[in-house]
């Protein structure tokens, strides 16, 4: 019986920890980085620097995530979404949730820095000091603005996964981090709206709280447009074929179906049905860009 116990605590161990990295978020933001990577060579990239970018990316992404927890724990434990999350129940202490950070962290950048290329671990890390301290301590507390600003944190992974092959920064790797930089207001913005209480009893100044959710449905709306307009840069400049250019249209009319709905139509799980599908919109728009990669059929293309 003690046994049996000891083993149920150990799991129970394990998969708060394992929630502390926000696997989910993590898993997106490694798909986009893979996809970077698969982009950045004309055939198949080495598989060795896949694999080992892959787990660098993916150990401090999940660093910053921890670090997040930590830092969020007050207010985490005052909304629905997040009162149960394991910093925020007790359930790791803010000790043993840095020291896992740093020990991600540390792995994380060992790995990119001799496993892959320094530019690629300097940026990594970079991307996980924008998120987990310009992003978490500051911007989240002080501007409606703050998703907008600190999006570029999260926009960074498909760049990581290009200079991971290629060793330096590429016009189009720019242009995958400017798709997802434009596509990360209107995501975050609908999960705000569906939790707009949850953030105005904590006083967190997200846009539906400080601008009202009317406010905030015009502004999903209009940069779901953007977001329209960004994703045909890859085709107009050549870099992606017909295959891309059909694709990311059809993924963005229906993100622009889900926006006008919210703005005009909406009922009490529009928000959160638009927060769904948007990353699925993400998911697959990086998929039809692998596709079409191998695949290209533009008349613009020149092998």
């Amino acid at each position: 019986m003690a046994a049996i116990m000891a083993s149920r605590h150990l799991m129970s161990r394990w998969r708060d920890y394992l929630e502390l990295t926000k696997p989910k978020v993590v898993a997106l933001l490694v798909l986009t980085a893979w996809v970077g990577m698969m982009l950045a060579s004309p055939g198949l990239p080495d598989l060795a620097i896949v694999l080992l970018a892959t787990v660098g990316i993916g150990l401090l992404s999940g660093a910053a995530a921890a670090l997040n927890h930590v830092v969020d724990q007050r207010i985490d434990a005052q909304m629905a979404r997040t009162h149960s999350r394991p910093v925020a129940k007790g359930r790791v202490s803010s000790q043993q949730a840095i020291a896992f950070a740093c020990a991600l962290a540390s792995t994380g950048f060992v790995l990119l820095y001799f496993g892959v290329n320094p530019l690629t671990a300097w940026l990594t890390l970079l991307s996980l000091f924008g998120y987990a301290v310009v992003y978490t301590m500051f911007l989240k507390r002080a501007t409606p603005q703050n998703i907008v600003i600190g999006g570029l944190a999260g926009a960074m992974p498909p760049l990581l996964g290009w200079t991971a092959i290629t060793g330096d920064i590429h016009g189009y790797a720019l242009l995958l981090v400017m798709i997802i930089f434009a596509w990360t207001p209107p995501h975050f913005w609908a999960l705000a709206i569906h939790r707009r209480d949850d953030y105005a009893k904590v006083n967190m100044p997200m846009l539906p709280v400080t601008h009202g959710i009317e406010y905030t449905k015009s502004a999903i709306l209009l940069y779901t447009v953007v977001l329209c307009l960004v994703c045909l840069l890859p085709y107009i400049v050549g870099m992606t074929g017909a295959v891309y250019l059909l694709g990311s249209t059809l993924l963005n009319l229906r993100f622009l179906q889900y926006a006008w709905k919210l703005k005009f139509h909406a009922d009490s799980k529009t928000a959160m049905a638009t927060f769904k599908f948007s990353i699925v919109h993400l998911m697959l728009l990086f998929l039809v860009l692998l596709v079409d990669h191998y695949f290209k059929v533009s008349p613009f293309y020149v092998s």
